[in-house]
């Protein structure tokens, strides 16, 4: 995809893999390093991809048993508020035959079940053994070793024994713990990492953004500095793009059907700088047009959480009714796209820069206003060409300051 920054690139290969249900992960392939130098190696995006997949896997199964795991939860939030309950009745004063003492518990614990099914008990605090293991992935990530070989990680996650301390928590978090807990057992883990690998092989999209900055201009005489690792990054992703096999701490992941979609502005760089044979390996080529008023226009108006009605709904936190007049609308859509044609071109994001700068005052101003009781404001486009004024008037002079 090559295109100006800003008119949905990333967005379109999201909304692709949630319409299909799809692992997807976006990565800026300048964050990547050629192998053997201190960095990202392109085989991580995959290890991503596959994680993702892993969550989103799990979530899905989680969800399935999530009935049976509350109602395993709720059993041992009631135990927890009736000790000794499990243990045999025994040395029975004898005051109390065995069978309507076992009664009268049996009928109290059923009264407290219904209690926490309810949430009449949710503030009342419990004590409980909490089980943690630390993760490895976090540790090793923030000492840059990552990347480690897979068995390796797994050796390391063996060897590091769980953490378990008694603290009290509030019925209510106690039973997010214990159903978390009781999923986990219902949970089959190698059922979950079969269907991942599946997924990830077969349906995994993989958004490699910014890929113009691994380009290597041409236009220049010898090549050196960061060039020599932009052309080894280019040539990691070969294998990767044409399909290869990557080992996880999963298992193996082969990458001949998983989607790689490349995205750039190419600003300074063209394709024809990339490597002839990862253009190759891109063979579908789009080129996107630039966002123009009318598309501004739409994008204001159209989707549920516009711009505009996000202005709307904080505002009314504060009790101040906005309504926008059409041509209220067409300004900003209009200085919107004035400002990228003589400033640098932003694309939708211009948007935000210009309702910003249109509520400014009205943000500050909103509790005044409704303590005054003036409780309903009117954009007109008069008012937005005023505060947008100092925006769009001149160009970026800043660059002519010494």
């Amino acid at each position: 995809m090559i295109d100006p920054t800003g008119v949905g690139k990333t967005e379109i290969a999201r909304r692709l893999a949630k319409l299909t249900g799809a692992p997807f992960i976006k990565i800026e392939a300048s964050k990547f390093t050629e192998v053997g130098y201190h960095g990202r190696d392109v085989e991580s995006m995959i290890r991503d991809l596959l994680d993702q997949a892993i969550n989103m896997v799990r979530a899905e199964m989680a969800e399935e048993v999530r009935v049976k795991a509350t109602d395993a939860a709720n059993e041992r939030v009631v135990d927890l508020l009736l000790p000794g309950f499990n243990s045999d009745v025994k040395g029975n004063s004898g005051y109390v035959p065995v069978e309507q003492s076992e009664e009268r518990r049996q009928h109290t614990r059923s009264r407290l079940l219904e209690q926490v099914k309810a949430g009449r008990l949710d503030e009342r605090e419990i004590e409980m053994t909490v089980s943690s293991k630390p993760q490895t992935s976090v540790m090793f990530a923030s000492m840059g070793l990552d990347q480690m070989d897979p068995d390796m990680a797994n050796m390391f996650e063996r060897m590091i024994p769980e953490q378990s301390q008694t603290r009290k928590l509030s019925v209510k978090d106690a039973r997010n713990v214990l159903i978390e807990q009781e999923t986990d057992k219902l949970l089959d883990k190698d059922k979950i990492t079969t269907e991942a690998i599946n997924r990830t092989e077969n349906s995994g999209i993989v958004f490699l953004d910014e890929i113009d900055k691994i380009a290597v201009n041409s236009s220049g005489g010898k090549q050196g500095g960061p060039d020599v690792s932009r052309q080894g990054v280019q040539r990691d992703l070969l294998p990767i793009v044409e399909g290869s096999v990557v080992n996880t701490r999963y298992g193996s992941v082969h990458t001949d059907h998983i989607l790689f979609v490349a995205a750039g502005a190419f600003h300074v760089a063209s394709v024809s700088d990339l490597m002839p044979e990862l253009q190759g390996r891109f063979p579908i080529r789009v080129e996107l047009s630039a966002l123009t008023r009318e598309d501004f226009v739409r994008i204001l108006t159209e989707p549920d959480n516009a711009l505009t009605r996000q202005q709307q709904a904080l505002l009314g936190v504060e009790g101040l009714k906005v309504t926008f007049d059409d041509d209220a609308i067409d300004a900003i859509a209009e200085l919107a796209a004035q400002a990228n044609t003589t400033l640098e071109n932003i694309g939708a994001r211009r948007l935000m820069t210009i309702v910003e700068k249109v509520f400014e005052e009205v943000n500050f101003d909103a509790p005044e206003r409704v303590a005054k009781g003036d409780e309903t404001f009117s954009v007109s486009a008069d008012f937005v060409r005023q505060q947008v004024a100092s925006i769009v008037q001149d160009e970026d002079l800043s660059k002519f300051v010494l």
